[in-house]
């Protein structure tokens, strides 16, 4: 007759062999998850613009690593690897190796390409963008009209050659009725003065009006002062503004010889 001791010693090798043999099953069935998360990612980045971009998956979270030319391939890249199967999370370490473009002239390119932005659709004169770059790292802020507005000037960035990042700072006015009476209103009010007719006339060259709550703000560069002045009073007599806040600036003009 078996001793317990006996007995308990063959329990004890049984269920560590079972678990040994469960926790390799386990081990082996995540491996070939893992290895059929990287091939699916792979293929989905099947493309010229991914050709330097190297893929791992460990557990269900892929890792991104490697170079692309844009920041839009690098935010794409990792959009089309979060929608494969199985994927629990991205961890996207690719660098963006595009052209190396000095930060001020990154930001005046930048700013002459949205201000020319939506142009013909009516919203331009609304928006209310600013620019700021910090070692090819772009910063997007201001007011957008709309949230096409807002997504539109977040992808020219995007497809910039020499931006490294993106970062949104962008607001998107509250829909209103009120206050697109208001920004209407302020438009043919502004624009209606003889002196600032010129202002329409480019569209990379306009007095912006942002409206919010009722809230008014004009921002944008003029000619001279009394532009600016012109452009508050004729704003302050829109009906139903609450209030006008004038961030024009006025255009330094270059030293005389």
């Amino acid at each position: 007759m078996r001793s317990p001791q006996l007995t308990m010693i063959a329990i004890l090798t049984v269920g560590l062999t079972a678990s040994s043999i469960f926790g390799r099953a386990a081990q082996t069935s995540v491996g070939s998850q893992d290895a059929q998360i990287q091939a699916d990612v792979l293929k989905a980045l099947n493309k010229k613009q991914f050709q330097d971009v190297k893929v791992t998956s460990q557990n269900g979270v892929v890792t991104l690593s490697g170079t692309v030319a844009l920041y839009a391939d690098k935010q794409d890249a990792d959009n089309k690897t979060h929608r494969r199967k199985n994927v629990k999370g991205v961890d996207n370490e690719i660098v963006v190796a595009g052209p190396a473009v000095d930060d001020a002239t990154l930001r005046d390119e930048l700013m002459k390409k949205i201000s020319y932005d939506r142009a013909g659709y009516g919203t331009l004169p609304f928006n209310a963008f600013t620019v700021d770059v910090q070692s090819g790292v772009v910063t997007l802020g201001g007011v957008a009209y709309g949230p096409t507005d807002k997504g539109s000037a977040l992808s020219l960035a995007a497809y910039y050659p020499g931006v490294k990042d993106v970062i949104d700072n962008i607001d998107v006015a509250p829909v209103s009725r009120m206050d697109d009476r208001i920004r209407i209103a302020a438009l043919r009010s502004i624009y209606g003065a003889t002196p600032l007719n010129k202002y329409f006339l480019n569209p990379a060259k306009p007095i912006r009006i942002t409206v919010v709550n009722g809230n008014i703000v004009l921002s944008g560069v003029v000619d001279s002062e009394s532009d600016k002045t012109v452009a508050g009073l004729r704003a302050n007599s829109v009906p139903g503004g609450f209030k006008v806040v004038n961030n024009l600036q006025v255009q330094k003009s270059a030293p005389k010889k």
